[in-house]
């Protein structure tokens, strides 16, 4: 696996002969496990089509500031906030210019001038372009602001006049791309274990136990720490949602195969436990549909406890170094929460409200949590659930950082599969 196995990049293809080496570039990070969003400029679809970009990147192309069905979909605002970075391959000396001086007037300007992400460029334009007193001065603004370039190198164009403006190869960019990410990957050489989404308790063959459990969250946790460099082992039950990039994804339906599932991703280094898990499942489970037979007695059913797949994580002999738990509460959340917290024998619980009309939490894109320790309670502001999970991993960097846990204090043999 790849340091940028589970990141997000935002891909720029701007205008120039060279936007068909865009199209390699997306197959290399494809083929890596990046998950690949691209904007397609006017000058660049004379070049490659939206097809094409496309059909490599598994995604819609976005070429058009004011198209409805795009703005609605993923919007220019989403588009650079959802990405772990932007890269501008080819960057014409046009988008540069653009860049520089804050200039906003399709698509791609005012996507990279909303970013708050790192934005990297590969330029690529004629020598003498590239020269010009007026382009080395965009150079020295987008530099100073922080824009990261890779190349351009020295070459014959395909114009025949030779010099320096050619746009860097593929494999360099990706390269570039790999060595960046590793600087950036805090939690690389840990191994994190995370449940989601509901169980299924069968009543007969066509009903089942249930809960409203999305599966947002714990997903949104998965792809936080592969994006961190975390090795990642997601086991959830059934959602709506596609398995997170750069994660190896396990699906289970019940309890029991839920903690059977966790037990053989042990041992690791980090574990949260996300899943909304039943606490009951009925005794005795019938082989065929139970049939409602008019004037018959309501039929009733005996539950037995499910296993309690936070508190086995907790006392397991391969218990993780940092062991995260839940509690969604109606009530006395904090209190609920911290009690929770001893009795399972866990280190942390994220505690949240639910039932409220008004912040349903179970479904939707938002949450407000309280992060409860044993010495600690830190509130937190109403987040998206991907916000939630970014700076709950945050907390765990600090964690390993200030415990001085180092990433071969506790070496793991058991070999972890790619993602599936």
């Amino acid at each position: 696996m790849t340091n940028l196995a589970g990141k997000s990049v935002l891909l720029v293809i701007s205008g120039g002969i060279a936007a068909y080496k865009s199209l390699e570039l997306i197959r290399l990070l494809r083929k890596a496990r990046t998950e690949v969003r691209c904007i397609l400029t006017k000058g660049g679809s004379e070049f490659i089509t939206p097809l094409s970009v496309s059909a490599l990147s598994e995604h819609p192309v976005y070429t058009d500031l004011f198209s409805l069905k795009d703005e609605s979909e993923m919007g220019h605002i989403r588009l650079s906030r959802d990405a772990d970075i932007i890269i501008v391959t080819p960057a014409s000396a046009n988008l540069m210019a653009k860049l520089a001086n804050g200039i906003a007037d399709d698509l791609a300007s005012t996507t990279l001038l909303a970013s708050n992400k790192p934005i990297f460029v590969a330029p690529a334009m004629n020598p003498e372009m590239w020269a010009k007193p007026s382009t080395q001065r965009n150079i020295e603004i987008l530099r100073s602001d922080g824009v990261q370039f890779i190349g351009p190198a020295a070459g014959e164009m395909a114009c025949s006049e030779t010099g320096l403006g050619r746009m860097i190869e593929p494999q360099d960019i990706f390269d570039a791309l790999q060595s960046y990410f590793k600087l950036s990957t805090p939690l690389a050489g840990k191994r994190a274990l995370v449940t989601s989404g509901p169980t299924y308790e069968p009543i007969d063959p066509v009903r089942f136990i249930g809960n409203r459990s999305s599966g947002k969250q714990g997903h949104a946790i998965a792809a936080a720490l592969a994006r961190a460099g975390a090795e990642v082992t997601l086991v959830t039950g059934h959602v709506s949602l596609a398995d997170p990039v750069g994660v190896r994804t396990l699906h289970v339906e019940t309890a029991s195969e839920m903690l059977d599932a966790c037990q053989s991703a042990l041992p690791a280094h980090i574990a949260v436990c996300a899943a909304a898990v039943a606490d009951w499942r009925v005794e005795n489970s019938a082989d065929q549909k139970i049939k409602k037979q008019t004037g018959a007695s309501t039929p009733s059913l005996s539950f037995i406890e499910n296993p309690d797949i936070l508190a086995e994580i907790s006392k397991s002999p391969n218990r993780p170094d940092l062991v995260i738990g839940f509690a969604a509460e109606t009530q006395d959340v904090v209190k609920a929460a911290q009690e929770k917290l001893v009795r399972k024998g866990c280190d942390w619980i994220l505690a949240n409200q639910v039932g409220k009309t008004d912040n349903p939490v179970f479904g939707t894109d938002h949450n407000q949590v309280t992060l409860v320790s044993r010495s600690n309670c830190d509130e937190w502001p109403p987040l998206s659930k991907k916000e939630v999970a970014a700076r709950l991993v945050e907390a765990m960097i600090s964690h390993f950082n200030d415990t001085g846990t180092k990433h071969d204090d506790k070496p793991i043999s058991r070999p972890l599969s790619s993602a599936s």
